[in-house]
């Protein structure tokens, strides 16, 4: 635990089971864990999968935390969370599962550790992290410097279909 709060992004993903009810359910969930209070929600996107194309379009948002954890903390509890709704790490890379939890950002903090990588690696390629980050936070610079709706604009999104609201 910290003793003042963090601004951070999570992103969620699922393509398994009913994806919009996992998605949404996870928020909810978010929203329950101590020591975190989710400040918004982004839109769900449908989005075809990065990896094996044989396996269903996933639905995607980003939600904006605060929290007093630390991030490894935080980690930790999101991980917990996925098991929770049966997910199995070690599977095949990019493959299907009932729910992905990423966090994106953590303050203006810039982490490498053999868990945890942050700023997330390749969100600034991927149209389905940029573009509902750009919704919730559009001024919203990254440690690197770089904006992240200069770079929602650079990302090709033909593929990215809005669904609702989170």
């Amino acid at each position: 635990m910290t003793s003042k709060p963090t601004v951070a992004f999570l992103g969620i993903g699922s393509n398994l089971h009913t994806p919009v009810d996992q998605v949404r359910g996870a928020i909810t969930d978010i929203s329950t864990l101590a020591a975190i209070r989710i400040m918004r929600s982004s839109s769900l996107y449908l989005s075809p999968p990065m990896g094996p194309q044989d396996q269903p379009d996933f639905v995607n948002a980003v939600v904006m935390i605060e929290t007093f954890l630390t991030a490894l903390a935080l980690l930790d509890r999101l991980q917990g969370m996925e098991r929770d709704y049966g997910r199995v790490r070690g599977g095949v890379r990019w493959g299907p599962r009932p729910l992905d939890l990423d966090i994106l950002l953590f303050g203006d903090e810039t982490i490498e550790c053999n868990r945890l990588t942050i700023p997330h690696s390749g969100m600034t390629e991927r149209a389905f992290v940029l573009v509902p980050l750009t919704e919730i936070a559009p001024d919203l610079i990254l440690p690197n410097g770089l904006s992240v709706a200069d770079l929602a604009r650079r990302v090709p999104a033909a593929d990215l279909t809005r669904l609702a609201q989170g």
